[in-house]
């Protein structure tokens, strides 16, 4: 049987309770350290991805209401009222 370093042997947990168990341990390690490098956005950036959220749902909004303004006479068109 070849050797195997020890930092290969602790990735791959032999025990398979380890083994169901390593994945989610490492998702919340994972998880913790993302939560520890986040930083609260600025005035600014707050207002800037606010004011491009606005703008996204205004654009959305408007192309829905002509979609439906022009689909509207379509249907009757075509299904006679």
């Amino acid at each position: 049987m070849p050797k195997t370093s020890k930092s290969a042997e602790a990735a791959v947990p032999q025990n398979s309770l380890l083994a169901a168990i390593h994945p989610i341990t490492k998702f919340g390690n994972d998880s913790y350290r993302l939560i520890q490098r986040c930083t609260k956005p600025s005035m600014k950036e707050f207002k800037k991805i606010a004011l491009a959220t606005t703008v996204g749902f205004l654009v959305m909004g408007f192309i829905g209401f002509f979609v439906k303004l022009i689909h509207i006479p379509i249907n009757n068109i075509i299904v006679g009222s």
